[in-house]
């Protein structure tokens, strides 16, 4: 047996209570209501990556911003084991980092001005 490969008998802890995975035409929702804001979050980043290229730069990072800052919110709302994706780290930090990306965002695109000729 190489060195590698695991024990046959040990299932990896990422499978334990899986069962055998999911079925030919299984589940096509979040398994929690944290994965459904987390779907609301990216679907307003790409809403703003758009607003972004068609020209309004300042709007669309102004919707950037708040989309991390309504992840916060959710964030810091939700128990751990609803969150979901929005659940990377312990709470504060992720609600920190969020918020102070989201804040820093909204800002600068408040504070940098207009360029001549753009």
């Amino acid at each position: 047996m190489n060195d590698l490969e695991p024990p046959h008998e040990e299932m990896p802890a990422s499978a334990e209570g899986d069962g055998d995975g999911v079925e030919e035409g299984g589940r096509r929702y979040p398994s929690t209501i944290g994965g459904a804001f987390y779907i609301v979050v990216v679907a307003v980043v790409a809403i703003s990556l758009g607003i972004v290229t068609s020209g309004e730069w300042r709007l669309g990072v102004r919707w950037f911003g708040g989309a991390l800052l309504f992840a916060a919110l959710v964030r810091a709302v939700l128990p751990a084991k609803d969150a979901g994706m929005l659940a990377v780290r312990k709470r504060w930090w992720d609600c920190f980092l969020l918020i102070a990306t989201g804040v820093a965002l909204i800002l600068l695109a408040g504070s940098i001005p207009d360029q001549p000729g753009l």
